[in-house]
């Protein structure tokens, strides 16, 4: 993980270093879902996710980012947890009909819980979001951790981002108290973000990177520059999709 996101092998980890490592992991590991689309299904595990982003430099989504990054603040000392969440999903303003099938770290520090997240997309707040409620600011937007109680968990990541919203949005509901206790959970997640007919990554390549000042994403049919509030949108064809693959995101499709 040191390797791939550009981190010496000798430093030692402290939680005050965790704004930087979660920046270095955004900028360099993009959210993709190019083995849902082409069909390369694997069993998940620790050494199958280590084969898949830290050996063929790969990106993946919530369930493959998040639990490698789990693993990763495991083997520096730190006292994590995987947890389930429900996004909402902002334009039909509903609940995703997948259920729970977002993946994020809960992390205790000092006797406080934080939401670490490397796996929302380009919505990552770049920092540990405290459940304690204070706002988060970073290079991106707010986050802030909201308590509620619902069907999906006791507490709600919500965001602001820069340039984009003016009010608080819902993000996802997770909760705190139902951890994953078996990486079982992540092949069960897979499977259903594969099939359900609402899931919004089994029908088109998408791949998406946060860079300094906005992020890029693409698909089969776009790439898209969000750069300091300001948006370059092109149309392009499929080879030209394959190139801008390698070149911004490292992969090989």
């Amino acid at each position: 993980m040191r390797k791939r996101i550009g981190i010496s092998q000798n430093e030692t980890i402290r939680f005050e270093m965790l704004d930087q490592v979660l920046e270095k992991t955004a900028f360099t590991i993009p959210f993709e879902n190019t083995n849902i689309i082409f069909g390369n299904s694997y069993k998940i595990s620790k050494e199958s996710l280590i084969n898949k982003i830290l050996l063929k430099n790969e990106g993946g989504l919530c369930y493959e980012i998040n639990p490698i990054f789990y693993f990763f603040l495991l083997e520096n000392g730190f006292n994590v947890r995987l947890v389930r969440g429900v996004v909402y999903n902002q334009q039909p303003q509903r609940w995703s009909p997948t259920g729970r099938t977002h993946i994020a770290i809960l992390l205790m520090h000092n006797n406080q819980n934080y939401l670490i997240d490397t796996g929302f997309g380009v919505n990552l707040p770049l920092k540990p979001v405290p459940l304690a409620g204070q706002i988060i600011q970073s290079a991106i937007g707010e986050f802030r951790i909201v308590p509620v109680k619902n069907e999906f968990g006791d507490y709600i990541l919500e965001i602001k981002l820069h340039n984009k919203d003016n009010d608080w949005k819902i993000g996802y509901c997770f909760d705190s108290n139902k951890p994953v206790n078996d990486l079982s959970e992540l092949d069960e997640i897979r499977q259903i973000i594969s099939v359900h007919p609402d899931s919004t990554f089994n029908k088109h390549p998408l791949m998406t990177k946060n860079k300094n000042n906005g992020h890029i994403t693409l698909t089969d049919s776009s790439f898209t520059q969000y750069m300091k509030g300001e948006t370059i949108k092109d149309v392009i064809d499929e080879e030209t999709f394959k190139g801008i693959a390698k070149k911004h995101f490292s992969l090989e499709i």
